[in-house]
């Protein structure tokens, strides 16, 4: 039997705001963020001094995300451990801490090199440590698929779900890609923007505002969060994953395989292209890969296109984590019953399919599920469906 998937507790670390409040609150007041650094994050308000220093900030950000998301769903006393889990997605890991120990070791030879290095490079740091604060012995996963790495971790979680395999787990993801060796990789792709503002979808747009962030959603067997007497924030009813199996970056111009998944995801979610009653895009704001997503999105929906919006104005491009926190967004969106507006798009682009764009100010949701969509390096895929509490 397959069993319905709870959202029972969001937390988010993001550039448009820490804690769901203040972060639908950025989202919101539509204003771009320039930076991409989260302010007034400290690590020292959700973990211990000595357990800070051994973490990169990616893991640091990611358990704040979790704790965030658990003490709404009180959480920790979910029942037996090894029916709780974890599945988190990050496109770089420990980047920063990589960087700063290569430099170490080229000023001050190997013997200065950090003991802690390797776990706190490692991609799966955040998971470990998740699983590790609140003790929980069921599956401990980390994906790595570039953008699409926190929705593929949210659809991976919601499986152990829906199986039996897992009552609760916490799903989400973290990045902390803005070190100097990372801004310089992604602007010698191309894919920064020089305004230092994303503009999605806009006539005007030259790449996405690099940006770190960390969001985490706890996922629960409903019947489970109905015996603790948790409320339900809403439920993820289907997500899929394909490859457009074309660049190892740009995205197929013709959108076909993106569109393929969103359908795939709308199938598992037993829904139409008639019931989405709005679409949170991957929208970064690069030439190529918003003009891809429309066709999809054309492809899909045709002339009776639902509401579109992208946070990536307001939140950056967090890269591996920014499905997850997007996917939060979804929760808010229906939760609030608005669609958040697009922050840097004044203009729509003549030269794609057009879309309707909610920009400026936040639009009255109609009644339906949400579609989230996250596309990244590699040609990976990932669409999540997102729907009310019953």
């Amino acid at each position: 039997m397959r069993r319905t998937v709870a959202v029972t507790g969001i937390g988010v670390i993001s550039c448009a705001g820490i804690g769901a409040g203040s972060f639908w609150d950025g989202l919101c007041r539509s204003v771009p963020e320039p930076e991409g650094t989260v302010p007034d994050f400290d690590p020292a308000a959700f973990l211990p001094p000595g357990q800070a220093r051994r973490l990169d900030r990616v893991a640091q950000l990611g358990l704040a995300a979790a704790q965030l998301a658990m003490d709404g769903a009180g959480s920790e006393r979910a029942g037996d451990p090894r029916r709780c889990g974890v599945v988190f997605g990050t496109g770089f890991g420990g980047l920063g801490s990589l960087e700063e120990q290569i430099r170490v070791h080229q000023r001050d030879g190997p013997r200065r090199v950090s003991a802690y290095t390797v776990p706190m490079v490692m991609p799966n740091a955040a998971t470990a440590a998740i699983a590790a604060r609140y003790g929980w012995q069921g599956p401990a996963e980390t994906i790595s698929t570039a953008c699409a790495a926190s929705t593929h971790a949210i659809t991976a979680a919601a499986r152990l779900v829906e199986t039996g395999r897992c009552q609760v787990v916490v799903a989400g993801g973290a990045e902390a890609a803005r070190t100097p060796g990372g801004l310089a990789a992604f602007s010698k792709a191309g894919a920064v923007s020089a305004a230092k503002a994303g503009r999605p979808f806009d006539l005007n747009r030259d790449g996405f505002v690099l940006a770190e962030g960390a969001a985490a959603l706890i996922l629960e067997d409903l019947a489970h969060a109905r015996a603790r007497g948790v409320p339900v924030l809403a439920v993820i009813l289907g997500g899929a994953s394909t490859c457009d199996a074309y660049h190892v970056t740009a995205p197929r111009p013709d959108g076909s395989a993106a569109a393929y998944c969103m359908e795939l995801a709308l199938a598992d979610a037993g829904a139409a292209a008639s019931d989405v009653s709005h679409v949170n895009a991957h929208g970064t704001g690069t030439g190529p890969g918003d003009a891809a997503e429309a066709e999809a999105l054309w492809q899909v929906f045709g002339a009776a296109q639902p509401p579109v919006t992208s946070i990536k104005g307001a939140t950056g491009h967090s890269l591996g984590a920014s499905g997850a926190i997007e996917a939060v967004a979804s929760v808010m969106a229906i939760a609030s019953r608005l669609v958040p507006p697009t922050a840097g798009h004044d203009a729509p682009d003549p030269g794609i399919r057009p879309l309707d764009v909610v920009a400026r100010h936040p639009r009255p949701a109609p009644d339906g599920l949400v579609l989230s969509n996250s596309f990244g390096f590699g040609g990976h895929n990932g669409s999540l469906v997102i729907g009310p509490p019953p």
